[in-house]
């Protein structure tokens, strides 16, 4: 079958592999196989095959079902990306339906089976999907997994990156912005609305690649004419959001934004295009269904526009287009909370031109793949960075999970390393975090002597994307459940939240191998401007204001971007379910959520401006760059730093503390009585579990409790067990005392005349050692001789006097430790001046079942000397 590679198996001889080998006569003894033995190829020359060439088994999102692994035409069509595939997968293809045909062939029954490049079956078993590298060099991305009630047009959006040559400065608002009445479905035309999208009345059953079967329906309007200039409006298309448009007026439209899936809340983020656009026409879009009261619209913020021919002519991406720009509260209401709206004018540059409008900079699933794909295929890149899958998430797709460090060249050194985690997108509609994410990553992943720098001394844990799901359908903070991923970080709904569950036991994992010096998740925020972080107050006075410092090196690495004066680091209640609190409780004193606005800069040379997509990516490598300053071994930095917010902390005190006199304790107030809130919206809180999850978690939390369940405590013996025993103890101590009978009579005069221990107790401990080895009886020790008893408060005396000394002995420091027993030899006294040898723990714990303990171990009146 393969002359060439039989000779070459003949000359090295290659040993058959023991799978295959079992798999063979498995395989032999069911039926499944009745060809020869000797057509079985080996699985070390053929690896090649299957890596390199065949394109129909790469990872392509399915759960595990066996139909997904042959493609039928449309499934092809779906699944492949011609974008990113050269020809030579293309022509590979084409062998599907031949490939198809050779699987009906009595001789082979099994769908698992791999095919080399020629279209022939080769007679060996798929390796797990979890052994084999995600991307190759010749294959295709995965496509992503829709749920089933999306409908998804074919269209790949693509978007050039560009850097504006001048900044662009915030809109300056005159205070003579027009306020549209809204009118709404009664007074206007719908010319674009989705059906049967799915909100908090149902949940997420199943997904797959394209989204919702059948044939895609044509949403938009059809054009009369060409003087016909409704615009044409679309957002199926990955991380789209546009629910509703309607033409209130020859060019005024009012849109309403979908709502995060499953739910009803979240409308901020937007992304749609529009067609059929005129040069000359001065349009007005009114978004009338945002929810947050209070929004960077307000002091200056402009939305993106993106312009196709601008950027096939011009090569012109993304810019800040809008003027007449007002954010106002909506005249209307949901019934359940005041609704807001978002009003601008724009003029479109070029006549049927085809357009894009968004909140901020989009950065997709399939944007992070590319990248992604891009450092598989680096020689160099590849050798320091190890993609793996984190999890699947709730719509299967890949959670990925970079490991970032260079090859250590001793155990020992690789011991010592410490982790830094990061991690980006767990609220999908904040694309800032994937655009400081991308800087950082082309920054740790070049040849810079500090990138290698970094690379040796840490290993980097990095999550691109924590929720790809709410990326591809375009929420806003939710993910597929319905929830906000970041109020759940101590879930233990594994199914239903496997994104933060996975990175929480990743992380857990790390903190048992390694030191993690920082853990910083990349948000953004749609009410301040700048860049800043929240982190957590730290009440271990030795590392007091100590997670202060990396962010004041920040600001003074970025001192045009980032605000120091920003940062909060006050944990609040509501925020113990978030990424920052729940790895801070973990043991990360470093644990920070970095906030980027979605305007602009306030700071510097930068005043007035909106943020770029360079800008954000410069923001990657200061981060870099500042984990150098923290890290360094001369510690100048640090201290003069901690010495900064030990005077800024002071003046704060002071401004808060007008009135009272502070001198001496300033230090000692609670930095949470200092700061204020970090919340300030909707987005703060947290909406619990959806019902459909309540009995799940409420049976989890049931087991947890039995699995940790304390055992309970054997019962105290009843008084006749009690009694029993006494007896049984008593009768062997009088067989003991008989023989030492002479030296009782002076301990028990000793004992009488000194009832307290803790008045005499040196000329006790000298008394005792001057008789051979005296002992008590049991009636003498409990009280039961009505000749030597005890009062009860002086037996008290004893045992607290007993127990204490034992305790110290416990204590770090005594750890030399003598022979547990002593001797019982009479006729060996020890010396005028020696030590007793005694053991520091005189009494350890005996082992239970022994009968033959004495029940009143404490009682015994030796000292330490």
């Amino acid at each position: 079958m393969f002359p060439a590679l039989e000779t070459e198996l003949k000359q090295k001889k290659i040993l058959p592999d023991p799978y295959e080998d079992f798999m063979y006569h498995h395989l032999q003894y069911y039926g499944y196989f009745k060809a020869q033995r000797g057509s079985l190829p080996n699985s070390a020359t053929h690896q090649h095959v299957w890596k390199n060439n065949n394109p129909r088994y790469l990872l392509s999102g399915s759960l595990g079902k066996r139909d997904d692994l042959i493609l039928d035409p449309l499934q092809k069509e779906k699944r492949l990306w011609p974008g990113c595939l050269p020809s030579a997968v293309h022509r590979q293809m084409e062998a599907v339906s031949r490939d198809s045909l050779m699987l009906s062939s009595p001789l082979l029954k099994s769908r698992q089976l791999l095919h080399d490049e020629f279209g022939k079956v080769n007679l060996r078993l798929r390796e797990p999907r979890s052994l084999f590298a995600f991307f190759s060099g010749s294959g295709p991305l995965q496509a992503p997994r829709w749920p089933v009630e999306c409908e998804v047009i074919k269209e790949n959006i693509h978007h050039i990156e560009w850097v504006p040559p001048q900044p662009e400065h915030f809109y300056q608002p005159t205070g003579s912005e027009k306020i549209p009445k809204i009118v709404g479905e009664e007074g206007g035309t719908v010319v674009y609305q989705l059906d049967s999208v799915p909100t908090e009345d149902s949940y997420f059953t199943r997904s797959r690649v394209g989204g919702k079967r059948g044939v895609i329906k044509e949403l938009a309007v059809t054009l009369q004419g060409p003087e016909d200039n409704t615009l044409l409006f679309e957002s199926r298309f990955e991380s789209g959001n546009l629910q509703k448009a309607v033409r209130v007026d020859t060019y005024a439209y009012e849109l309403t934004l979908r709502t995060d899936l499953y739910t009803r809340k979240h409308t901020q983020w937007f992304y749609f295009q529009v067609q059929n656009t005129r040069k000359d026409a001065t349009y007005r879009f009114t978004i009338v269904n945002l929810l947050k009261p209070k929004s960077l619209y307000t002091v200056g913020m402009k939305p993106l526009m993106y312009s196709q021919l601008d950027a096939k002519t011009h090569s012109i991406g993304w810019r800040r287009e809008g003027d007449e720009i007002k954010y106002y509260r909506n005249n209307t209401s949901d019934g359940q909370q005041p609704l807001y709206c978002l009003t601008w004018t724009i003029q479109f540059p070029h006549d049927q031109d085809t357009c894009f409008f968004a909140h901020f900079y989009p950065y997709t699933y399939t944007d992070l793949q590319c990248y992604l794909l891009s450092v598989t295929n680096n020689p160099v890149q590849s050798q320091f960075c190890k993609l793996r899958t984190l999890c699947r998430s709730l719509a299967g797709n890949t959670v990925y999970l970079l490991t970032i460090t260079n090859p250590a060249r001793t155990p020992q050194e690789a011991a010592a390393k410490k982790a830094v985690v990061l991690s980006a997108r767990v609220h999908p509609g904040e694309s800032n975090g994937s655009w400081i994410m991308k800087g950082f990553l082309d920054f740790i992943l070049s040849n810079s002597p500090d990138a290698q720098l970094l690379r040796d001394i840490f290993i980097f844990k990095v999550v691109p994307m924590l929720n790809p799901d709410g990326v591809i359908v375009g929420n806003y903070r939710c993910s597929l459940a319905g929830r906000d991923l970041n109020r759940h970080y101590k879930t233990t709904l594994k199914e239903s939240f496997p994104c933060v569950w996975h990175t929480r036991n990743m992380i857990k994992r790390l903190l048992e191998e390694r030191e993690v010096l920082l853990y910083c998740d990349f948000h953004g925020h749609s009410r301040k401007n700048n860049i800043f972080l929240y982190g957590c107050n730290n009440s271990d006075r030795k590392f007091w204001l100590h997670e202060r410092v990396f962010p004041l090196m920040l600001s003074r690495n970025a001192p045009d971007k980032f605000s120091f004066h920003s940062c909060n680091f006050k944990v609040q209640k509501c925020k113990e379910g978030t990424g920052r609190v729940v790895m801070w409780r973990m043991g990360i004193l470093n644990s920070y959520t970095m906030e980027s606005t979605f305007g602009g800069s306030t700071l510097g040379n930068k005043r007035d401006t909106h943020f770029t997509t360079e800008d954000l990516k410069s923001l990657g490598y200061h981060v870099c760059d500042t984990l150098l300053d923290f890290c360094d071994p001369d510690r100048t930095k640090f201290m003069q730093c901690l010495a900064e917010l030990k005077a800024l902390l002071q003046q704060e005190i002071h401004k808060k503390f007008k009135d009272t006199d502070l001198e001496g304790s300033w230090s000692d107030i609670s930095l949470s009585d200092i700061e204020s809130s970090t919340s300030g919206s909707d987005s703060s809180l947290s909406d619990g579990l959806p019902v459909h999850l309540l009995n799940i978690a409420n049976e989890l939390n049931q087991k947890k409790k039995k699995m940790y369940k304390k055992k309970k405590r054997k019962p105290l013996q009843s008084r006749k067990q009690r009694n029993i025993q006494y007896q049984k103890n008593k009768l062997m101590q009088e067989s003991e005392l008989t023989e030492e009978a002479p030296g009782m009579a002076g301990f028990a005069s000793t004992l009488q005349k000194q009832p307290v221990f803790l008045k005499n107790s040196k000329n006790t401990s000298s008394s005792t050692m001057k008789n051979e080895k005296p002992r008590l009886s049991e009636s003498q020790v409990n009280g039961r001789d009505r000749s030597t008893s005890l009062d009860p408060s002086q037996m008290t005396t004893l045992m607290l006097t007993e127990n204490k000394e034992r305790m110290q002995g416990e204590k770090p420091g005594f750890g030399v430790s003598c022979s547990r027993k002593r001797s019982t030899n009479s006729s060996q006294e020890p010396a005028p001046d020696m030590k007793p040898n005694w053991s520091r723990n005189r009494y350890p714990a005996t082992k239970r079942g022994h009968t033959a303990t004495v029940a009143y171990p404490s009682l015994h009146i030796y000292t330490y000397p």
